[in-house]
């Protein structure tokens, strides 16, 4: 397993990045920012989006892991790689998701804990309602993980 950092043409993942975020405009709002991750194991495996938000704060704007990989650990994989990366130079690493309690469950068995929410996030930014997992997601749930001391 190796992950490698993608410094231009990162559009051409976009069919990957769109398995998190629906909308495009939503995705260009933070790609050209944020620092783009791949994971390959042999082929491409997964993707992930980390934005600086201050000098103490980033997020994890957007993770991705190909379907007919999920739940082998590539996913967990790259949430470990993403911490040994950026908490240390950051203090935060938030991640916003829907409702969604398998993927809050998953957040949370990689290190995450429960931050905030912001209310009508889904309603009131993309055009089309977002259902994931038979959900419409309403609220964007924001979950956070610490450096450690």
């Amino acid at each position: 397993m190796k992950v490698e950092e993608v410094i231009s043409d990162k559009k051409e993942f976009l069919d990957l990045l769109r398995l998190a975020d629906e909308q495009e405009d939503m995705i260009d709002r933070y790609l050209n920012d944020g620092r783009m991750f791949v994971l390959y194991d042999e082929d491409l495996k997964g993707e992930a989006v980390v934005t600086e938000l201050s000098e103490t704060e980033c997020e994890l704007k957007n993770i991705a892991i190909m379907p007919n990989e999920q739940g082998k650990g590539y996913g967990k994989a790259l949430i470990q790689f993403l911490f040994d990366e950026f908490l240390g130079r950051y203090q935060t690493m938030y991640v916003g998701t829907g409702d969604v309690p398998s993927i809050l469950d998953f957040y949370k068995k990689c290190g995450f804990r429960e931050s905030h929410r912001v209310k009508n996030f889904f309603t009131d930014n993309y055009r089309e309602p977002i259902i994931d997992q038979g959900v419409q997601l309403v609220d964007m749930v924001y979950l956070r993980a610490d450096a450690k001391p």
